[in-house]
Formats: C-alpha cells, sequence, structure tokens
C-alpha cells in the first residue's frame, strides 16, 4: 500500500473527530472504515469493487435501522465514502437529517456534512432540515451557529429563504468575525438563487464591505463582483473604496494568513481587480482613481511564481479593459511580451487570452 494512503489513514481520526472521549476507539487501522479503504486500494478490478461497496452498503443500511445503534456517526462517514465512490446511498439520507436535528455538537457536524454532500437545493427531504437550521441559527453555541450558516450557504430551499433571512441578516452584526463571515456567504447564496429576496439589504452589504475583520471584508467582494457585473453604474461611487482596499492588500497591510508563497492575498488582488476593470470600462473619471494601484500591482507582482501569473494576467486586462493610459499601456505591453517569451506554455496561452 502507498504511503499516501498509510498517511491518509493515520489522519483520518483526527480529522473526523469520531468521538470526543480521549480514551475511546476512534477510527483506527482495526475500524470498518479504515478496512475499506484499504481493502478499496487493494483491489485490482471495478467488478471487486462494486461488489465489495455492495457489502458495504447493506451492512450501513441494516445497522442505521437498529434503533439502539451507537455508531451513527461512523456509519454516517462510511456512507459518504460510499457516495464519494460514486455508489447511491440513499437510504441514510434522512438518518444523515436525523443526526444534524439531534444530540451532541459532534452529531450535528456529521450530520450536516452528510446533508450537504448528499442532497441538493432541490432535495424534498431538505425541507425537513428547515426547522433545524432555525433552531441552530438562534442557538448561544457558536459552533451550532456556524454549522446552521455552512450549511445554508451551500444549499437552502429557495422557498424557505424568507424563514431564515432576518436571523442571516442579524448575524452580520454578530462580535464573532467568523460568523459575520459566514453570513456574508450565506447571503450571497441567497442573492444567486432568489436575488430579489435581499435587495432591501444592499446597505448592509456595504457595512460588511468595511468590516474590521479582512475576512468578512474578502466575503463580501463575491458579493458585489455579481452585483456589479449587473449594474456597475450604480456602485460607481465604491471604486474609491476599493482601489484603497487594493493598496492596503498590495502593500502587505494584511495579516501573514492570507499570504500565499509570500504574495499578498493573492485571490483577494485578483478579485478586486475584476472590479475595477468592471467600474472602470467606458469610464474615463473612474479609470483616473485606479490608475496608479494599477500601476503598483504590475510593479509588485514579479514573474516568479503561478499566482503572480494569475495577478497579472488580471492587471493587464483590467489596464486594457479601463479608459488607457499610455504609460499603463506601455507598461502592460511589456509584461505582455514577457509571457510571449517565456518558455512556459500556460503564459503563452495567458497572453493569447488577454
Amino acid at each position: 500500500m502507498s504511503d499516501v494512503v498509510e498517511k491518509t489513514l493515520t489522519a483520518l481520526p483526527s480529522l473526523l473527530s469520531l468521538d470526543s472521549q480521549p480514551g475511546s476507539a476512534k477510527l483506527s487501522s482495526t475500524s470498518k472504515l479504515g478496512n475499506l479503504i484499504r481493502g478499496i486500494t487493494e483491489l485490482t478490478s471495478k467488478h471487486e469493487e462494486e461488489k465489495l461497496i455492495q457489502r458495504e452498503l447493506t451492512s450501513i443500511k441494516d445497522q442505521v435501522s437498529s434503533p439502539n445503534t451507537s455508531m451513527m456517526k461512523e456509519l454516517m462517514v462510511r456512507a459518504i465514502y460510499c457516495e464519494m465512490l460514486g455508489y447511491e446511498a440513499s437510504f441514510s439520507y434522512i438518518h444523515a437529517i436525523k443526526l444534524a436535528q439531534q444530540g451532541s455538537v459532534l452529531d450535528k457536524r456529521v450530520g450536516y456534512l452528510a446533508v450537504s454532500l448528499f442532497l441538493n437545493e432541490s432535495h424534498e427531504l431538505l425541507l425537513l432540515l428547515v426547522n433545524t437550521v432555525l433552531k441552530d441559527l438562534q442557538s448561544t453555541n457558536l459552533i451550532e451557529v456556524c454549522m446552521a450558516l455552512t450549511v445554508v450557504s451551500q444549499m437552502f430551499p429557495k422557498d424557505m429563504i424568507p424563514a431564515i433571512l432576518p436571523l442571516v441578516e442579524d448575524k452580520l452584526n454578530h462580535p464573532k468575525e467568523i460568523i459575520r463571515r459566514k453570513a456574508v456567504l450565506a447571503l450571497y447564496k441567497f442573492y444567486l438563487i432568489a436575488p430579489n429576496q435581499v435587495q432591501h439589504i444592499h446597505n448592509k452589504f456595504r457595512k460588511a464591505l468595511c468590516d474590521k475583520d479582512p475576512g468578512v471584508m474578502t466575503a463580501s467582494l463575491h458579493i458585489y463582483l455579481q452585483l456589479i457585473k449587473e449594474n456597475s453604474e450604480g456602485y460607481k461611487d465604491l471604486t474609491a473604496s476599493f482601489v484603497t482596499i487594493l493598496k492596503q492588500v498590495v502593500g502587505g497591510k494584511l495579516p501573514m494568513d492570507f499570504n500565499y508563497h509570500s504574495v499578498p492575498a493573492p485571490w483577494l488582488q485578483i478579485q478586486l481587480l475584476r472590479i475595477l476593470s468592471l467600474l472602470g470600462k467606458n469610464d474615463q473619471s473612474t479609470s483616473e482613481i485606479m490608475y496608479e494601484v494599477l500601476d503598483e500591482s504590475l510593479r509588485r507582482a514579479e514573474m516568479n511564481h503561478n499566482i503572480t501569473y494569475a495577478i497579472l494576467y488580471e492587471c493587464v486586462k483590467c489596464i486594457y479593459t479601463i479608459q488607457p493610459k499610455s504609460e499603463l499601456l506601455e507598461k502592460a505591453a511589456k509584461c505582455i511580451g514577457n509571457f510571449v517569451l517565456s518558455p512556459k506554455i500556460n503564459l503563452k496561452y495567458l497572453e493569447s487570452n488577454v
């Protein structure tokens, strides 16, 4: 067996945290999930895999139907694994919902995880989870609130959004930044599937953009990118705010946690550059506000890593989209030249897409 599989099996207990008791039987090498993973890696044909998985699913089905089972968390994880391999475990869906509805935080954690992986937004069983989400959003336990917001931001029945929208809105003022961030992502999901139902809270999106926590601010950019794509004229007044944020990011003002390969918050930079290109298109006065920060972004993003190539690509694309400035166009052209002369095929492909 490969070292990768062995390391994965060793790490599973701490990753899944199936039991919080120090001396309890966790997912050890002798557990059924560990045996299943090992068994599959040792098979030589798809037919053998199908037989093994069908036996596993039959065993899980028999055990979840038992009223006194004490292994529901592990059974759900095994069912998730079978579904990840492409085998249907629909009998376990209702049990995943029940697990999210009852018991300890760990039960809910595994139950919510299983529900988010098993079901989609249109699945009829999802309606059974609405009351649980409502209750957890009002909980004083931060973990329960986080889990509810996470599942809401991934999937939630469109018709039931009005029932929880006030609670999600209220979480934008929560003292914990992780709750505010997840609330913003939930509202972004609502906007994607039912934009008319969140039209009245656009001012709260602006408040999230100015949040003192960079994670909350970053989450709000997803909403603004979508809004500006649909109506850039309505958000021209925010251009200076986006430019200020990009200056702070490029200048390394964000915490080190946001860095990737020593590059300051690269995905945030890319998101901001896309927003600026939409705002500056065919608008001279708006474009002039961003010339300085675009010049700074080009200067700081050296061609030494894939993520900086992505930043340079978005920066060049932005420069060619907004109203032109000769000095910036020359620097962008030089950057494209570097792409063309690079021995890396991916960079040559980037040049053809600018």
